[in-house]
């Protein structure tokens, strides 16, 4: 449907004459006919008639007008949601309950002004792509994955450097232990079900297992994280990787325990994606909220692949260990 008819129509409904609707659209009463005529043909109706008091509206013209201030009022939303600074900050994030959508919450929560619709892409290399496509505006993701390269365009700097926790039932071996040396993995059995082949946290744990020599199960369908506190709450042999900022709630019989990892710490390394030249305003604010919230390492040595941006470089290997900075 022509959307300017339509307001040319809209305008003479609100004039109550064409050559009023004329002078406040600009134009000559000419084309205010002719518009109108052309909307009538597409209808197939009669939209006014002429009177000696100017146009009035038919009885179909009477049914058409809230729909017509309708549709102007759909086109200036849709205009008024992409221009500059109106549209909201879209940003994907590897999961709605993980760190990185804590990390935007804090966002909002610090800019609560700026608009932001929150997504979840299947992996790093799906939001790299959307990222330099412009499909999204920016991501908090594990980069660069092993062996590949950011487009030319797209940025990435670290924002959040997360130590991951052991997770073990109350029968567990590690079970009172107030800390767990990283190298005492070795051997043991880490079971991840929500594992996927291609995705940059299965390549995260897996050279995290090369390194330290243990493994990581991926056996059994995943059925969510309550089944996973479930099974690991009864068994003395599972464990799993979680992190403190992992908002988890389980039940009090569960005595479930949550271990620093120390000598050295493991970090997942959390980096925000964007394309340079996106000028988005609220992309701006997010990138420096990110940078200037990031906490610093408190907790000594650190291990990451050496694929992996982090916030600083000091970290160490274990023993014959090959990668990781």
């Amino acid at each position: 449907m022509d959307i300017a008819a339509v307001r040319t129509f809209v305008a003479a409904v609100d004039a109550g004459r064409f050559q009023s609707a004329a002078a406040r659209l600009s134009i000559s009463q000419q084309a205010v006919s002719k518009r109108i005529a052309a909307l009538e043909r597409d209808l197939g109706v009669q939209l006014f008639v002429r009177t000696a008091r100017g146009a009035q509206l038919t009885i179909d013209g009477q049914v058409f007008l809230p729909h017509a201030r309708t549709l102007l009022h759909a086109e200036e939303q849709a205009a008024a949601s992409v221009r500059p600074g109106r549209r909201a900050l879209r940003v994907d994030v590897v999961g709605r309950r993980l760190a990185p959508a804590g990390l935007v919450r804090d966002f909002h929560l610090a800019h609560p002004e700026i608009g932001l619709d929150v997504v979840t892409l299947p992996g790093a290399d799906a939001a790299v792509d959307a990222v330099r496509s412009g499909l999204i505006d920016a991501s908090i993701r594990a980069v660069t994955m092993p062996g590949r390269r950011l487009p030319d365009g797209v940025e990435a700097t670290p924002v959040l450097d997360e130590p991951l926790r052991l997770f073990v039932g109350p029968t567990h071996e590690f079970a009172t232990a107030a800390t767990v040396a990283t190298a005492r993995l070795a051997g043991r059995r880490i079971w991840m079900p929500g594992n996927i082949r291609g995705t940059e946290w299965t390549a995260y744990y897996d050279e995290f297992a090369a390194a330290f020599g243990f493994t990581v199960d991926t056996i059994g369908p995943d059925f969510g994280i309550e089944v996973l506190l479930d099974t690991i709450a009864e068994s003395s042999t599972l464990a799993t990787f979680l992190t403190d900022r992992t908002p988890l709630v389980w039940p009090v019989g569960h005595d479930l325990r949550l271990i620093p990892l120390c000598d050295p710490t493991p970090v997942y390394p959390h980096s925000l994606l964007w394309r340079a030249d996106n000028p988005h305003p609220g992309l701006t604010a997010l990138r420096e909220h990110l940078v200037a919230s990031a906490p610093e390492h408190p907790y000594g040595r650190t291990w990451a692949p050496g694929w992996a941006r982090t916030r600083r470089a000091a970290s160490t290997l274990p023993p014959d260990a090959d990668s990781g900075r």
